[in-house]
């Protein structure tokens, strides 16, 4: 039985960072809002308590039965978890004079399990209103910064008491330098976890229990050629081989070559795939629109039709394949009290509901770089492993405006020779995600004695973590001007290269 820590979500930005933090010490972890009720199975080892935007001194304030919690099982509180903790034990809590929000030294009072090896003046993350004026009775401090005299402390153990330890820091953030140190010292010094989550442990588990999940029935599934999709089809093939029917279909705005180069990938791989060349249709049902949602709604409902109408052609179905992944499914806490909001969840195309198939989604538990580890040790080729994200809609969504095989045609060898050029220049995996965009903007330029007159195309590339906010990526200007003389000199219809500096927020990272 895997063991498993448990993180009660108070609406912190910073809770799936903490989720993340216990995967990578090996720990598999799940995120639950802080008003469920906590189901003790044997598995569990211990309880994360996040933080949150609330005082705890706010009307309607979020609230947890700590002590029940701490009679079961080690409990970690975070911010708001230390706060709600020592008010609910007796201390006092406090707006602070100055908002707590930045870097701070942590100098350790005692030595202890929680801290053992962070080093003197380690430097931690704040981000806090309120303060602990004084402990509970029964609580000792093991570390303090120049501001908080209580940044690091603990419940006084006693008769074999379970442990209790408190943060009024953030470790699982970037700027808590040795925070990932601290949370590992609390799942194995203190919960006794043994670091058993690996990409091997989860693939041999979760192949046994697709198995006897879908037992001797079939598998459709909508494939995208993205990192996602493919690593759920791989782990479905590997438990019930050919009984798992791919389809994927070719939208007429895929990337060049991509719909060859993706089934042959699949073909290597050993997936049973059928690929569909829908170009046509898509390219009919897109002419004359040049509004971005109508456009998406088109290639949706299109796809459905297409992937209904292959689906139809295949006897005794009744299970579907889906690459959702974890933040896909995490439950969040609103911020502006105790409701549930469940994020929408979008899979290839948005299949509907009235197919009325059962659901096997093997990634729904996993984060992106998690499902890149687990592909790598199904042997999924790294060069699939490592795309960069491409939208749904594909090349459709970078054509401002009204989309023609024309304009895909140049969008497609301008993005391929910037892709390529990424990839030549060891560029490529610097950056998130990066494209080209054909802008409905036609200007005046010169070839050879010649005047033109043809599109500009933009270049957008942008670093980011997950994708919820990015920057423009620094690319040298050696290449932009090397690829910008490409491009131009390569695609006749193009004569002009802009490039993209703008970050998200305000802007996306797709211009549609």
């Amino acid at each position: 039985m895997t063991e498993k820590i448990l993180i009660l979500d108070f609406g912190s930005q910073y809770t799936q960072l903490i989720a993340r933090a216990v995967r990578e010490a090996s720990v598999y972890c799940e995120i639950i809002p802080y008003h469920k009720p906590v189901e003790f199975d044997p598995s569990l080892k211990g309880v994360i308590l996040s933080g949150s935007p609330f005082s705890v001194n706010d009307g309607g304030a979020p609230m947890v039965d700590i002590a029940a919690l701490h009679q079961r099982l080690p409990v970690l509180g975070i911010c708001y978890g230390a706060q709600l903790t020592a008010k609910l034990y007796g201390g006092s809590v406090e707006k602070s004079n100055k908002r707590e929000y930045g870097r701070a030294l942590l100098r350790k009072q005692k030595e202890d399990m929680l801290l053992r090896e962070v080093t003197e003046l380690s430097q931690v993350w704040m981000s806090h209103a309120d303060t602990i004026l004084d402990l509970p009775a029964g609580f000792e401090v093991l570390a303090n910064t120049e501001n908080i005299p209580y940044a690091a402390f603990r419940k006084t153990g006693h008769n074999g008491e379970l442990p209790l330890y408190c943060l009024q820091f953030h470790p699982e953030v970037y700027h808590s330098i040795e925070g990932k140190k601290i949370i590992r010292n609390f799942l194995v010094n203190i919960c006794g976890c043994s670091q058993d989550w690996t990409p091997a442990h989860f693939v041999s588990d979760t192949v046994a229990a697709l198995q006897r999940q879908i037992g001797s029935r079939k598998v459709i599934m909508a494939l995208s050629g993205g990192v996602d999709s493919t690593v759920a089809a791989t782990l479905i093939h590997q438990a019930i081989g050919d009984r798992l029917l791919g389809i994927f279909v070719d939208n007429g705005v895929l990337r060049k070559n991509e719909f060859s180069q993706v089934l042959e990938t699949y073909r290597k791989i050993g997936l049973n795939v059928k690929g569909v060349d829908a170009s046509e249709l898509f390219y009919s049902g897109l002419a004359g629109l040049s509004d971005p949602e109508a456009k998406r709604k088109t290639i949706g409902r299109l796809f459905i039709e297409v992937f209904q109408s292959e689906a139809a052609q295949v006897e005794g179905v009744e299970l579907l394949g889906q690459g959702t992944i974890y933040p896909d499914v995490i439950e969040s806490v609103s911020v502006h009290g105790p409701s549930v909001t469940i994020k929408s969840h979008h899979n290839v195309g948005g299949l509907p509901s009235t197919m009325h198939l059962e659901l096997v989604e093997p990634l729904r538990y996993l984060f992106k770089d998690e499902v890149r580890r687990v592909g790598a040790e199904l042997g999924i080729p790294d060069e699939q492993l490592q795309r960069h994200p491409f939208p749904g809609p594909g090349l459709a969504i970078r054509i401002l405006g009204e989309v023609s095989p024309e304009k895909v045609r140049l969008l497609q060898e301008a993005d391929y020779l910037y892709i390529r050029a990424l990839k030549d220049h060891h560029l490529y995996s610097t950056v998130w995600q990066a494209g080209a965009i054909l802008l409905p903007v036609k200007s005046v330029g010169v070839m050879g004695d010649e005047r033109t007159y043809e599109f500009t195309v933009a270049l957008r590339a942008v670093t980011s973590v997950d994708g919820m906010t990015a920057d423009w990526a620094h690319l040298p200007y050696t290449f932009l001007a090397d690829i910008s003389s490409e491009i131009i000199n390569q695609v006749k219809g193009i004569n002009r290269v802009v490039y993209d500096i703008s970050s998200k927020p305000p802007a996306t990272i797709e211009w549609e």
